[in-house]
């Protein structure tokens, strides 16, 4: 369990609106394979701007990230965008699912983004993630025809489709009832466990937290437990 999938080391960041704020101060961690890792705090500690420095969409920050052992910091644009469609996978709140088109067009499209197999093969390997989620009876309906909770399950499939390195969820569960939210964490717990997949989730349900392999709490900007 010791291989580092991400790290992050000294990583400060400021907002210059109008006058400069450190909104991130000296953060360092890491998260190996298979472990399931939660970021807790309360709103406004810093654990969203950090989730998007650590999934490589804003690069303006002090310190390093590296993912699998590589730098991200002197990554160009079009390079760091490839790292994303290909090494992480993300769950938000909101499941961003495109209703023109069928569940299992959705899973598929960061595959067919990729471009690194052919068609039936995505639809194939589509086909099985939704299988491991338990919602395979629902691939040909458009996600607009299913609840809540069937729509972050079909969103958790499809960031599977490029066998990410990690998972990284920003409030995956808080759009969700209690039932839904038990029913993501499990998957979560068995991807984790049985799949030997990492995940690092940003939420602000405790009882979710607690549950997790570690908890890195955050206050100000700072890490203050890990």
């Amino acid at each position: 369990m010791n291989e580092k999938i991400i790290e992050a080391i000294g990583i400060n960041k400021y907002f210059h609106d109008p006058k400069t704020v450190k909104v991130l101060k000296e953060i360092s961690f890491s998260v190996c394979k298979g472990e399931f890792v939660s970021i807790t705090g309360k709103s406004g500690c810093g654990k969203s701007t950090l989730l998007y420095i650590l999934s490589t969409m804003d690069t303006d920050y002090e310190g390093d990230l590296l993912i699998h052992g590589v730098s991200m910091k002197k990554k160009r644009e079009g390079e760091l965008a490839k790292v994303r469609n290909e090494k992480i996978g993300f769950v938000f709140q909101f499941h961003y699912l495109l209703n023109e088109f069928s569940v299992l067009k959705n899973v598929m499209l960061p595959g067919l983004k990729l471009g690194k197999r052919p068609e039936k093969e995505i639809e194939h390997y589509a086909y099985e993630k939704l299988k491991i989620l338990g919602i395979e009876s629902e691939a040909l309906k458009k996600p607009n025809q299913l609840s809540g909770g069937q729509k972050q399950r079909v969103a958790i499939a499809r960031a599977l489709i490029n066998n990410p390195l990690i998972i990284m969820g920003d409030e995956p569960t808080g759009n969700l009832d209690k039932k839904n939210s038990e029913t993501v964490f499990n998957i979560f717990k068995e991807l984790a466990e049985e799949y030997n997949q990492s995940l690092l989730i940003v939420t602000h349900d405790n009882e979710f937290a607690d549950r997790t392999d570690r908890i890195i709490e955050m206050e100000d900007g700072k890490i203050i437990n890990q």
